[in-house]
């Protein structure tokens, strides 16, 4: 009997070990590119992401590029007459270096603290377009969640088409061997977590 339960935990060690191993590379999706309304530029990683918007765009998969906007210390740092260029500015200047023209440009207008509300605002605003389909850049490891957090805030009008840059450094079947790595599962997976709860875990009020 004992032998039958020691075989129990090793099997299920066993599953949880190649769960825990495999988690890098379930983080990762992406899906078949159409042309859309619009091309978006999710806050970080720069400026990878800003870098395959541009060449999304090159290959007309649509006619505009959106950066999203992060909330700043530029207010607070202003009241001390210190200059501050966000990560926006510098997300703009990789766009047009790349070949995009600042006309075809867009920061959105409402400073996101979080991927939740960058997607609520690029879903409104493509509502307000009369927009039905976006494509969204990100990150390797972000894209699950990216997706998972459109499906249950935006549904399927708005469509989503989620795309990772391929300069991105993250190794998903060896996501362990770095910090940095090891940091973004653990974030993304408690983002997910936080998304299947019903976003429970809210940012602070800014």
């Amino acid at each position: 009997m004992w032998i039958a339960g020691l075989c129990g935990i090793a099997v299920v060690a066993a599953a949880v070990v190649w769960g825990v191993m495999h988690l890098g590379q379930w983080l990762v999706v992406e899906d078949p590119l159409t042309t859309a309304y619009a091309i978006v530029v999710l806050s970080g990683k720069m400026p990878e992401r800003a870098m395959e918007a541009a060449r999304l765009y090159q290959r007309d998969f649509a006619a505009r590029v959106w950066i999203s906007l992060p909330t700043s210390p530029a207010a607070e740092l202003e009241q001390m007459h210190i200059a501050f260029l966000g990560e926006e500015f510098y997300n703009e200047k990789v766009l047009m270096a790349e070949g995009v023209p600042s006309d075809a440009i867009r920061i959105l207008e409402q400073p996101s603290v979080n991927t939740q509300e960058e997607v609520d605002e690029i879903a409104r605003d493509c509502r307000s377009a009369g927009a039905h389909t976006v494509i969204i850049v990100t990150s390797k490891a972000h894209t699950r969640r990216v997706r998972e957090i459109w499906k249950r805030r935006v549904g399927s009008d708005p469509r989503l088409i989620v795309r990772y840059t391929p300069d991105d450094s993250f190794d998903p079947a060896h996501w362990w061997r770095t910090s940095q790595d090891a940091l973004d599962v653990v974030r993304e997976t408690l983002g997910l977590a936080n998304a299947w709860a019903g976003f429970p875990a809210r940012p602070e009020p800014h």
